[in-house]
């Protein structure tokens, strides 16, 4: 599935235009707040208050097992025809990550940061397309030349993913790299979650801008319930047996639905990146789907994260100068879980 460009690509889409599909940085993964690492109280009473706060401890390793499924549909009208145009893309990755808390850098970081490595110990991927790209990179060789390789980047309190090292060879397009690294950035969400903490029964929500988007104004509107208490699951959905810590019998369930809306303007949805180039765009964006977290209560580590959504897209972009125009219809289905497999206390780590 091709990246869309940014809007200066866009300028010279109408000289030579192209079948193009929504890009995998517009997936579900960076839309919806996932609950992963929190460190809670223990034995809090039934009507305590649940308070997630991150931390890492150095040399603390967990292993999670990370699935994600997507078909894409989509059809481009452009000033030159593509009948061979693929309208269809159906995408699977299936990873298996050791996720390590390093020490920081001397004086190269800020409070709240931490510094990680994952190794991909198992790494696969599968795609298939209505069209057939002698020229396009195999997603499934990609992701084989992955397993066995590391990344180290540093986590900002805010989510936000810094100074990354590897991976470049593999992936040197760093939209290409969400699949891989979009879950971790759920490391830091329990900083989102309402600071006063939670109790069974409780909702809440929150919104965020649909980043990266050729029309402006669209927000995911997160709804979230903290539904129950469920015994843990560890590794119960990888064959594996549950990891072996102390105290993981209750586990906090939690449900989000969420879905896309328009907040301003109607008739301004251009961004200022493609005003700038001297581009206009128009047109509507829809989406919904739902997510199931289960949390320990005891290690608050994230045990199990289930995901499914829809999006439609139906915009267009045109030139104020040239006239021309790209008018794109498309659907993206996508489903993802991520499984907790196993995790160790801190202990010696190979630099």
């Amino acid at each position: 599935m091709a990246e869309l460009p940014r809007s200066e690509a866009y300028a010279s889409v109408f000289v030579m235009p192209e079948n193009r599909f929504l890009p995998r940085h517009w997936s579900i993964f960076q839309a919806i707040v996932v609950i992963a690492f929190a460190s809670v109280a223990l034995g809090a009473p039934a009507k305590e208050r649940i308070h997630f706060v991150p931390k890492f401890i150095v040399g603390e390793m967990l292993r999670y097992r990370i699935a994600q499924r997507s078909v894409t549909t989509a059809k481009s009208t452009t000033p030159i025809a593509n009948p061979e145009g693929a309208t269809s893309v159906s995408e699977s990755i299936d990873l298996l990550v050791r996720l390590d808390v390093l020490d920081p850098p001397q004086g190269a970081v800020k409070p709240g940061d931490a510094r990680f490595r994952a190794t991909y110990e198992q790494s696969e991927a599968g795609s298939q397309t209505d069209a057939f790209d002698p020229n396009a990179p195999s997603l499934k060789d990609r992701y084989m030349r992955l397993e066995g390789n590391s990344i180290e980047f540093t986590m900002e309190p805010s989510g936000e993913l810094v100074n990354l090292n590897g991976l470049e060879d593999i992936f040197p397009n760093l939209s290409e790299t969400d699949p891989i690294l979009s879950w971790v950035q759920s490391v830091s969400a329990g900083r989102r979650l309402p600071r006063e903490g939670i109790l069974i029964g409780q909702k809440w929500s929150n919104e965020r801008p649909l980043a990266g988007a050729p029309l402006t104004g669209f927000i995911w509107r997160m709804e979230s319930t903290y539904l129950r208490d469920d015994p843990c699951k560890g590794g119960a959905t990888t064959g594996e047996p549950p990891a072996s810590s102390a105290g993981r019998d209750a586990c906090a369930v939690i449900l989000t639905h969420f879905e896309i809306l328009h907040h301003g303007s109607q008739s301004e949805s251009t961004p200022e990146e493609f005003r700038k180039n001297g581009l206009r765009t128009a047109g509507t964006w829809t989406g919904s789907g739902e997510s199931l977290d289960s949390i320990s209560l005891a290690s608050g580590l994230l045990e199990s994260s289930t995901q499914t959504s829809t999006q439609d897209t139906d915009y267009e972009i045109s030139s104020a100068t040239r006239g021309s125009k790209i008018h794109y219809v498309g659907k993206l289905q996508s489903q993802s879980e991520i499984t907790f497999v196993s995790g160790s206390g801190p202990q010696s780590l190979a630099h």
